[in-house]
Parts: structure tokens; C-alpha cells; sequence
């Protein structure tokens, strides 16, 4: 068996484990466990299983693991940061929210991955993914300890559910995008610079829609909702949605994947690095 399925069905073994005993004994000792356990698992899955499609022996385990966890942290604190004192309730705030968050993650992928001798669009979206699915990782244990918190006190049955959804969730959100941002962005640069393009402007704009939408839908699906007086619409507009916008997306990675490094791409700005 392979790795990346060894450890999600010991993972996840582990979780239904750790629920269980949560739930019979109400040890609260047990709840950072149940918190790590469930928003790690997906993400780490993945980035166990796109490792082993990576192009250059320069993406190593260590690099990985870097990517994972600095670029996933940096990139939440970020756009903690950039979020409390840029954003204010408005049309727009999810849009807000999209370009902040991208550019968090992209900015700590070309950081963390600017020694690399050798820029291959592949190794971009695995080690973008990386990045994207360390934001996720943190970001869901985040929701899962709030969810914690209810008006009727303690809700381990909230956290759980959050969980699970975020897990079922976590292929098609952050990872994805900020692979779709790697590919692209590793696609025209070089040893001794990260190349800014038209392409990869269009690109962090579109995937930062996307992140809107994926955020946003819900209201959206309210609104429609309210207007049509339909109850049930509700749950179909939402589902329907966040479907339309994973595919959207997966597709466009599969385009980047096969056809970023065949492109030829002119920079509008070299950024230089700085060893």
C-alpha cells in the first residue's frame, strides 16, 4: 500500500478513535488531538501524494515539509494581518478576502522556493499545493476550536461536523488554488529571478474570484433563496455552487499542468533573488 493511503487510513482510524473517546469520557485534554488530527489529515494526505509526482530531485521531503508548514503559516498570519486592517463589511469583502489570502500564500511560496536551481511548472503546482494546503490545514483547526464554542456551551458534536466538512472540503479550496498560482508563476522564472507575467497577474485575479465565490456563495445562494421564496432552493444553490466552482477549478489546474513549462510567457517584471 502506498504511503499517502497508509497514513490517511491510520489518520483517520486514529480520529474516529479519538472521537469516540472524547465523546464517552468528556476528557477535554483529548480536544487538541481531535482539532490536529481532523485538520491535518486530508491536507497532509494530499502533499504526501503529490510528492510523489514531483519533476526535480530539487523537490525534496525537507523542502516540502517547509512549504507545508512556514508557507502555511506565514501565509495565515499574513493575511490575518492584511485582512483586520485592510478589510471593512462591504459588496466586495469576499473578493477582499481572495486577493489578500492569495497573495499571502503566493508571496510565501516564491520566499520558501526561491533557492531552487531549477523552476518547473510541476514542481510549482506541487509545491503551491503545499503551501495552499498548509493555509488550509491551520485555518481549519481555527474554525474547528471555534465551532467549539456555543450559546449552549461546549459543542464537541459542532466541532466534528466542521471538521468533516472541511475535510471533504480541503482538495478543492487553498491548495488548489495556490497550485494553479505555482504552476503558473514557476512556468517563467529562472535561477536567479521569479518572472511576474500577464499570465500570472490574469491568473491570481481569476483564482482570487474563485476563492470569492467559494466564500460567498452561500450569501448569494440566500439572496436567490429569499427571492424565489423556495426553502429547498437553498441547499441546491449552495452545493450546486461550490461543485461548479471545485471543477472550475480542478480544470484549470490540469490545463496549467500540461501545458505551462510548453508556454512561452514575457515577463513584465523580473523580480531578482537574493541568495
Amino acid at each position: 500500500m502506498k504511503l499517502w493511503r497508509r497514513v490517511f487510513l491510520t489518520g483517520f482510524a486514529l480520529w474516529l478513535l479519538t472521537v469516540v473517546v472524547t465523546f464517552v469520557t468528556g476528557n477535554p485534554n483529548l480536544i487538541p488531538t481531535l482539532v490536529l488530527l481532523g485538520s491535518f489529515l486530508v491536507p497532509v494526505t494530499f502533499v504526501l501524494w503529490a510528492f510523489t509526482r514531483r519533476h526535480s530531485g530539487e523537490v525534496t521531503a525537507e523542502l516540502l515539509f517547509s512549504t507545508f508548514v512556514t508557507g502555511g503559516v506565514l501565509g495565515v498570519l499574513a493575511a490575518s494581518l492584511l485582512e483586520t486592517y485592510l478589510l471593512h463589511p462591504n459588496p466586495l469583502f469576499f473578493f477582499g478576502v481572495g486577493l489578500i489570502e492569495e497573495a499571502a500564500k503566493l508571496a510565501a511560496l516564491a520566499f520558501l522556493c526561491r533557492r531552487l536551481q531549477h523552476k518547473f511548472a510541476v514542481d510549482g503546482v506541487i509545491l503551491g499545493a503545499a503551501v495552499g494546503f498548509g493555509f488550509a490545514a491551520f485555518e481549519s483547526a481555527g474554525y474547528a476550536f471555534t465551532a467549539l464554542f456555543t450559546q449552549q456551551g461546549l459543542s464537541l458534536m459542532t466541532l466534528v461536523e466542521t471538521e468533516l466538512l472541511r475535510g471533504v472540503l480541503a482538495p478543492v479550496g487553498h491548495g488548489l488554488w495556490t497550485a494553479i498560482l505555482g504552476g503558473v508563476l514557476f512556468s517563467a522564472s529562472g535561477q536567479r529571478h521569479f518572472a511576474l507575467t500577464g499570465r500570472l497577474l490574469v491568473s491570481y485575479l481569476g483564482v482570487s474570484v474563485l476563492h470569492a465565490l467559494w466564500d460567498g456563495w452561500q450569501s448569494i445562494a440566500q439572496v436567490i433563496t429569499d427571492i424565489e421564496g423556495d426553502p429547498h432552493l437553498f441547499t441546491l444553490l449552495s452545493w450546486g455552487g461550490l461543485i461548479g466552482v471545485s471543477l472550475i477549478g480542478i480544470a484549470w489546474l490540469l490545463v496549467v499542468r500540461r501545458r505551462a513549462d510548453r508556454e512561452v510567457a514575457v515577463p513584465m517584471w523580473r523580480v531578482p533573488i537574493r541568495y
